[in-house]
């Protein structure tokens, strides 16, 4: 009879590993610069075997796919939890730029991870649906606070505007590597584009 506390203790360690692989799959893309790391330099960052990553993941693009996931589901999680605490429509739409520019994901870390990815994402269909659920997403979540606060068309529009501006922060940060990330300075940028906005 197989041991319940064993077969436990068994998907904890692999669990472990996995997201040690995926941790060392960010980092090496960051120090790299590009997609251009082997699964053997991520292998001896994380600590285990080329193997056992071929074993858990598959291929290497697979690898690259369970990352890009972890970050998406990082990010979802940091607006969701602002997005509950907020108290009105402006709160809402200051929830989303927050958790666009939290300290967990806005590091020079992640934004290189992301970089990496949107190109990656030109010859990986699997990838640029993911990218577009990002997109859809956010637009999504500024258009549901923009509009009790303007109507629709222009929530749209504004959303729209507010999303560009974002990705626009990010890949600015991510081509200049040398200037520290600033989520707040990043955050106040986009919330005085839709404070004009809202007072136009």
């Amino acid at each position: 009879m197989t041991d319940p506390g064993r077969q436990t203790g068994r998907r904890s360690v692999e669990a472990a590993r996995r997201e040690a692989a995926i941790a060392a799959t960010i980092a090496a893309i960051d120090e790299a610069g590009s997609l251009d790391v082997t699964v053997a330099e991520i292998a001896g960052r994380a600590g285990i075997s080329p193997a056992l990553i071929h074993h858990y993941f598959g291929t290497k693009d697979d690898l690259m796919i369970a990352a890009m996931r972890r970050l998406l589901r990082q990010y979802r999680q940091e607006v969701a939890r602002r997005l509950a605490a907020a108290e009105s429509p402006r709160g809402r739409i200051g929830a989303v730029i927050s958790g666009s520019f939290a300290p967990s994901q806005f590091s020079q870390e992640t934004i290189s991870a992301w970089l990496a990815f949107y190109l990656y994402a030109r010859r990986s269909g699997e990838a640029a649906r993911l990218l577009r659920i990002y997109f859809r997403r956010l637009e999504t979540n500024l258009v549901s606070a923009l509009k009790p606060l303007v109507g629709m068309p222009r929530a749209s529009r504004i959303a729209a505007a507010a999303g560009a501006m974002i990705d626009g922060v990010w890949l600015r940060q991510a081509l200049t590597p040398l200037i520290q990330p600033d989520p707040k300075s990043a955050a106040d940028m986009v919330e005085r584009y839709i404070d004009a906005e809202l007072n136009s």
